[in-house]
Parts: structure tokens; sequence; C-alpha cells
């Protein structure tokens, strides 16, 4: 069995379309696990519709300490070998869970699987497709990589529509941070490849809606967030052995230069005034001296 779990707090907006969106997939071996934080919109009213329709709908509705706890409790209902998050704003494509339970049968445990995520914006104009198949901690610790494609692209999964797992992963390295409400996924995927089998599939499974009044777009437009995932790298990046320190450090630059190359390759009429606004700064330093 599949869990899908489902965190969401006045989400009347999205709640319907998420419930769709797994029953649509005709899947028998799956349960969706609605995880309300006490909504007072009309999120519940919706839930109750559709669960007294399809048993495999399962909800509790209760004040909660944010979206981590939220999660957890989803996991302790969760009677699925297997697990994934959906937040209430996100889907899936068609099909997808089927894919997922075929791939499962013939993995290790615990296991951690990521495929493609589409980005949307609010006109529903794809922005991204979020291509994470480097997934050493040493890749994640980099940030932003460069897909075969020739697109910059960060180096994690962007949503959690397009990752599953054993759900006894959570045995070894814990469950969600709770006081941690913005960066909870990043800290769980740190955490999950140096201990899960990790596997990459270059097939596309979820899709991601960023635009404004969700909560990670929000956050990433008044700049705390990334403010937030530097200073988590940081601490993780402690805790590594020196020599993967080094291979993130050198990796960075090499990074950080071609990144350069790329930006200048494709205006190339900004490289004089950069080189000019370089020099100028260089002068300045000295003159200060």
């Amino acid at each position: 069995m599949i869990s899908i779990i489902t965190p969401v707090y006045n989400g009347e907006k999205f709640i319907e379309s998420c419930l769709q969106v797994v029953i649509n997939q005709n899947f028998a071996e799956v349960e969706h696990i609605i995880v309300d934080g006490g909504s007072t919109d009309t999120t519940i009213d919706i839930i109750k519709h559709y669960a007294n329709q399809y048993s495999h709908i399962h909800w509790i509705s209760e004040k909660d300490q944010g979206q981590s706890d939220a999660m957890n409790k989803g996991i302790a209902m969760a009677q699925g070998a297997i697990i994934g998050i959906l937040n209430v704003d996100d889907f899936y494509e068609q099909n997808v869970l089927s894919r997922i339970s075929e791939i499962f049968k013939n993995l290790p445990e615990p296991s951690f699987i990521v495929g493609n995520c589409n980005k949307w914006d609010q006109r529903d104009n794809l922005i991204q497709i979020n291509k994470p198949k480097r997934l050493r901690t040493v890749d994640l610790l980099m940030e932003k990589q460069i897909n075969d494609d020739g697109m910059i692209d960060t180096a994690f999964p962007l949503n959690p529509s397009a990752y599953f797992y054993h759900k006894s992963l959570h045995q070894q390295i814990g469950l969600y941070k709770v006081e941690e409400h913005y960066a909870m996924d990043v800290d769980f995927l740190l955490k999950a490849v140096r201990v899960a089998h990790v596997k990459y599939f270059n097939e596309t499974w979820g899709n991601f809606r960023y635009y404004p009044g969700t909560k990670t777009f929000d956050d990433s437009t008044n700049g705390t967030s990334q403010t937030r995932v530097q200073q988590l790298f940081k601490e993780y990046a402690k805790t590594l052995p020196l020599i993967e320190q080094w291979e993130i450090y050198l990796n960075r630059i090499i990074l950080f230069i071609t990144l350069r190359i790329f930006y200048f390759s494709k205006y190339p009429q900004r490289l004089p005034q950069s080189i000019k606004n370089r020099f100028t700064k260089s002068i300045s330093y000295l003159n200060s001296k």
C-alpha cells in the first residue's frame, strides 16, 4: 500500500482538487491521509463530503504545531509501506502511483526514489522542470546544478510530489523536525540520502504550483528562505568528513565559474561593464589602503 499524506490548514481553494488527484489515479492500494490543523473555512466540509464516498480517505482535524507536526501525525497513521507527501496545492501526473508501486517491488528497504517535477506559475505557465539526478549529499549541498540540457536547476528535489520512500526510513533518520516550518523537507532529504538506497528516474511524476499566496513562494520572495537553507547547509556540512567538505568547496568554485561563463555567453554585451565594475572596485580598494 502507498500512503499519501496531505497536511492542510484553511485549504478550501485546493483541497477538492487534491482529493480528486488521488482518486483519479485509479489505484486500489492507496490510502489518502488528510491531516487538518483545525481549519476555519470550508476545508473540513469538503473533506467529509469525499470521505463519505471514498473509503481510502482518512482524516483528522485538530490543532497542531505546524506542517512538520501534521506530516508526522500522518506518518503515525499510515498503514502503507510506502510514503508520499502531497501538499494540498500540488498534484501528480496520471498513473504515477501504479508506476511507483511497480518500482518498489524490486527495491531494497529503505529506498528513496525521485522523479522530475514540473513547476507552474499562477497563469499555468511551465516555469521549470526540476531534474535532480545527482543525489549524493555533496551534490545536494551544491544548491545549484546544470542539467544535460544546459539549464540551471536547483540540486534538490523541488517538491515532495516527485519523490516517494519506504516508511521504515523514518526509523533510521527520525521524523520531520517539528520546530522547522519551512525547510523541513531539506533537512529530511539531507538525512535520507545518507541512509536510503537512492535512485533517480528521468520521468515526470509531480507538479508544483509556485505563485503568490503559497507558503513557499512568499517565503522565497521575502528572502528568508535562501538564508534559512544556506544556514542549514552550513551546519550540516560541518558534520561531514573533511574530504567531503573540501569536495563541496571545490565544486562550488567550479560551478561559480561555469555559471559566469554561461551567463556571459548568453549576455555578452554585459561582459565589458562587469569587467569595468570589477576594475573600479579594485582601484577603490587599493586607494583606501
